[in-house]
């Protein structure tokens, strides 16, 4: 089954890079002081820059910022920034904003055609992930993450960048290449459910503005026929040096780097009379807005307020204390809102209010729910009558204190982490000062600020400011729902009387009702170690439990208030019949649905206020268990949260009524979605007709045993002296230890010994095709997938992984590059262990349904281009660098050293590479390897292929 996530019509508009704009501002002074800004030095009136960011602007106008970091290590991010998007486009332009930036990967003066890409695959960055870039209407941004231990590598970046800033080639030759590309790319997020509602949202959202006439995709007529002299004109009169900001965060020299802008950069040339940016404003509008949008193909029902006001961008300190009132507003506000949504006869599946900016000039509150079909007047009644209540009574002060406890909670962790934030989110943060104006002080300022304003911030204030959250003036009310039989939308009067019905109810204030302090009511006694041992190879230390637990503990430096923990055990749904599969698999949904010992989820929610801790049992196909994070300040939270998960489990019966709702409200609507069909495609030719790996039907969902689904998570977790726990972060090794023989050593056991079942089903062999015919958009997508037996041994997984890297760039040269007919072909691969030692590799991508043939038989062209003649030297030396580059990332993750250990606790008989295993073992991979490694796993004799075309396809 799967679990629902609320789907919006925000989600769906995808009209920029817009993010939720928090109060917390993610920034960070790593390098700086240890300590943060005394409270009676806190600065006044305007929020001034990081004092760790050296910032400034040349002559010609063009600004930067840098900023020494080292998380991750010898990495740094350089992100160029135009603040010219497709508002700038002219008529006969519409689209080539975006277009253009593409174009500045497909040839600039130093570096031809594709030259730009193979350097820097050459350096270990992999396009997409370390390599991107996005157009808005407002802005155009580059990234690059690159690798700084090689001085050359350093100096080509910055050829690229100044390439891209002045020097773009701009052959007719290339344009004609790219158009395809972007055509698929428009098929691919446009011709959908999501684009047909895009079209009908963005005018009521966005009136008669800019905006709603230059979206970024574009005018495809435009795109598929715009002369050179358009892009060029586009180029020549927005990509200038005083539109244009550097921003460089990394473990860089911020002197070296300094001078390097200057030499690139400076002589980049201003015109001599620039055309002055234009802005462009949403029209404002006394009266409410209603919209009903429904598309035959949408599977959600989604009800959503939007309350628009001009944006107020984040720079004084007056500006921050609002938005740490309006945070807390939101935190009390949601919590309400999810405690409503868990009771049995909740009116809607999902609810949220946040605040953020939409589109530069405006920034909206968003109130909005996933209801079921037949409940969105109740669903909307209720969502709003919770905003009034709040409005009407405001909040308690127990509340409050919660919400206060939360969010300085959530500082601390920054401040501690100060010196290892990730350069992109520093990044981010000085980008956002470029364009937008939003300040960036750094978190030692901040932290400060929190600690000072945080507990002075009143009842009255916060309830003051809730009374401003809405009104009728420039409000969007949104219904988004599915159009089919038998499920009539309301009216814009209909709706228009919801909010009438809610101003004229009768409310009582909210009650905040909270149960007990503490988690448990009696501390269990530290029990025993009887064994230890050091794991040399991981770097590790395991004890073993008088009950048999064992525990196996890392500590790292990577992330100072951080600790992941896993548990496994053998076992899982594997163990009972295919006819509690169902139960086994989604039982830990309702149970973390419904708290734990003597708490529901929401006094539980509310009793970890100001704790940093997450803790999930788990019930995967072969093992049980748990997963979660905690800050080391909260550990002996998270072990009392194990302990009462695995000896007090609590199953409500709200819960998994709330559930079964959830479940009915996905699978009566997915077959309206066109990928539905191609997913059963897939799960027929994989699966057959196994209830363990496809989809279930509504039918088998409505005979769900609530009890038999709690007699197998006793079952699964009475038994604990086969479970393994590990811990991987920053803690002190022995209070660990403490912890773990009070809690963990008393743990149940009984005397039985079991492990996993093999219940997957078998590989398919020979070849199956499946082609599945839905929807009514001009789109194929496409999967070919490849399995058979493997001895999983860590070269074959190294050269598996290298295949896929190898194919991943051929397929981007030849589906994309060279013939235009997609957009962003993937290639993904695994190595299974267990039940049955095999691999995957598969391709996927979607395209012009008339060209499936084409494209496919391109594929397999290249798999017997490589199978015949390895991979090119270039292409190896590309994928070694890659894996090497992700292996030392990988290194400083907690979360891979935590994969790492609970691996090789599951496959004892496997050998732990240490480190220079590894890099010797990708230094060693050779072109031979790869070749005869994709003439095993590549073969043409044994393949699922699936496709996705149009209902009303009928082949050429």
């Amino acid at each position: 089954m799967k679990h629902l996530s609320i789907v919006v019509a925000l989600a769906l508009l995808l009209l920029t890079a817009c993010q939720p704009v928090h109060p917390v501002t993610d920034t960070t002074a790593a390098g700086a002081s240890d300590t943060p800004i005394a409270t009676q030095h806190l600065p006044s009136g305007v929020l001034a820059l990081d004092p760790a960011v050296r910032s400034g602007v040349l002559e010609n106008g063009f600004t930067y910022y840098i900023r020494h970091n080292e998380e991750p290590h010898q990495r740094a991010e350089l992100w160029l920034a135009i603040n010219a998007g497709s508002l700038l486009e002219q008529e006969d332009q519409l689209g080539l904003a975006h277009f253009l930036e593409h174009m500045l990967f497909n040839g600039t003066r130093r570096f031809e055609g594709q030259a730009l890409i193979d350097f820097l695959e050459s350096v270990g960055m992999e396009f997409g992930p370390d390599v991107n870039a996005y157009t808005s209407f407002d802005e155009t941004v580059y990234t690059l993450q690159i690798p700084t231990d090689e001085p050359e590598t350093i100096k080509t970046a910055f050829n690229v960048l100044e390439d891209w800033a002045g020097y773009a080639s701009l052959t007719s030759e290339e344009i004609d290449k790219e158009r395809g590309v972007i055509v698929e790319e428009w098929r691919q997020r446009e011709q959908n459910a999501s684009g047909r509602l895009r079209e009908q949202i963005i005018p009521a959202l966005l009136g008669d503005s800019q905006y709603s006439k230059r979206l970024p995709i574009g005018d495809m007529e435009i795109v598929r026929n715009a002369a050179r002299e358009a892009f060029v004109r586009f180029y020549e009169q927005w990509y200038r040096p005083d539109l244009m900001a550097l921003v460089v965060v990394g473990d860089v020299d911020v002197d070296q780097m300094e001078g390097l802008i200057q030499e690139h950069f400076s002589t980049l040339s201003t015109p001599t009379d620039p055309q002055p940016r234009p802005t462009f404003d949403v029209p404002e509008h006394s009266e409410p807005r209603y919209l009903i949008a429904t598309d035959p193909e949408y599977p959600y029902t989604v009800v959503q307020v939007e309350h628009k006001r001009p944006a107020h961008p984040l720079q004084t300190v007056d500006d921050y204390r609002i938005r740490l009132v309006n945070h807390l507003i939101d935190t009390m506000l949601n919590q309400r809102l999810d405690e409503l949504r868990r009771q049995a006869d909740a009116p809607f599946l999902f609810a949220f209010t946040g605040d953020g900016n939409f589109v530069r000039p405006v920034d909206s509150y968003s109130v909005a729910a996933q209801v079921q079909d037949e409940q969105i007047l109740t669903g909307l009644e209720a969502l709003l009558t919770e905003v009034e209540r709040a409005q009407r009574y405001g909040f308690t002060d127990s509340e409050l204190a919660r919400a206060q406890d939360d969010l300085l909670r959530v500082y601390e962790n920054l401040y501690q982490d100060r010196n290892n934030r990730e350069n992109s989110l520093l990044a981010q943060e000085y980008l956002n000062l470029f364009l937008a104006g939003t300040a960036a002080p750094g978190i030692e300022t901040e932290y400060a600020l929190a600690q000072e304003l945080i507990p002075a911030i009143t009842l009255e204030e916060v309830n003051t400011q809730a009374q401003t959250l809405v009104s009728a003036e420039n409000r969007v009310a949104l219904v988004i729902a599915p159009e089919k039989e038998g499920l009539t939308p309301p009216t814009a009067a209909e709706l228009s009387a919801v909010f009438d019905t809610v101003l004229a109810k009768e409310l009582e204030p909210y009650v905040d009702q909270t149960a007990g302090q503490t988690l448990l009511a009696e501390i269990p006694e530290v029990t025993p170690i009887v064994a230890e041992q050091t794991l040399p190879d991981l770097e590790a230390t395991e004890i073993e439990l008088a009950n048999g637990v064992h525990v196996v503990m890392k500590t790292t430096d990577f992330k100072d208030d951080e600790i992941l923990f896993a548990a496994t055990s053998p076992g899982g749904s594997s163990v009972v019949a295919d006819g509690d599969y169902l139960e086994a698999a989604n039982v830990v949904q309702i149970i973390t649905e419904s708290g734990v010992g003597a708490f529901n989820q929401t006094e539980l929610t509310k009793l970890l206020a100001g704790k940093l801790v997450s803790v999930s049992p788990t019930i995967g196909e072969l093992h049980e268990g748990f997963t979660g994070s905690v800050a080391p300040a909260d550990l002996e939270t998270a072990f009392q949260l194990i302990y009462l998960y695995a000896t007090q489990p609590r199953a409500d019966e709200a819960a998994f009524a709330v559930f079964m709702e959830q479940q009915r409200a996905f699978l009566k609507n997915r077959e309206l979605t066109p990928t539905s069909a191609l997913q059963d495609a897939l799960e027929e030719a994989l699966c057959g007709e196994s209830i363990r790996c496809r989809t279930p039907t509504l039918a088998e969902v409505e005979a769900f045993d609530f009890d038999r689904s709690m007699e197998i998570y006793r079952e699964r977790f009475a038994d604990m002296d086969d479970f393994t726990f590990l811990f991987v972060g920053n803690f002190e090794q022995a209070r660990l230890q403490e912890l773990a023989q009070r809690y963990l050593g008393a743990l149940p056991t009984t005397p039985r010994t079991e492990t996993w079942r093999d219940v997957a089903p078998d590989a398919p062999e020979g070849v199956i095709e499946k082609n599945a015919y839905k929807g009514q958009d001009e789109q194929s997508i496409v999967y070919l997938i490849f399995t058979g037996p493997i001895e999983p041994t860590p070269a074959n997984r190294l050269q598996v992984k290298a295949v896929e890297g190898v194919m991943d760039i051929l397929l981007r040269e030849e589906l994309r590059e060279k013939l235009g007919g997609v957009y962003s072909p993937f290639v993904f691969s695994d190595v299974a262990q267990e039940p049955n030692q095999e691999y995957t590799i598969g391709v996927g991508f979607s395209c012009d349904p008339q060209r499936v043939d084409e494209l496919v038989n391109a594929v397999f062209a290249q798999i017997a281009d490589l199978q015949e003649n390895g991979p090119s030297a270039t292409n190896l030396e590309k994928v070694q660098e890659q894996q090497r580059r992700n292996l030392e990332e990988n290194l400083e993750q907690n979360s891979y050293w935590l994969n790492q250990l609970t691996f090789y606790v599951e496959h004892p008989d496997a050998d732990p590479h240490t480190l220079t295993e590894q890099q010797d073992a990708i230094h060693a991979l050779t072109a031979a390897d790869i070749q005869a490694m994709a003439q095993q796993i590549l073969n043409n004799q044994r393949y699922v292929k699936a496709v996705l075309y149009p209902a009303a396809y009928k082949p050429e």
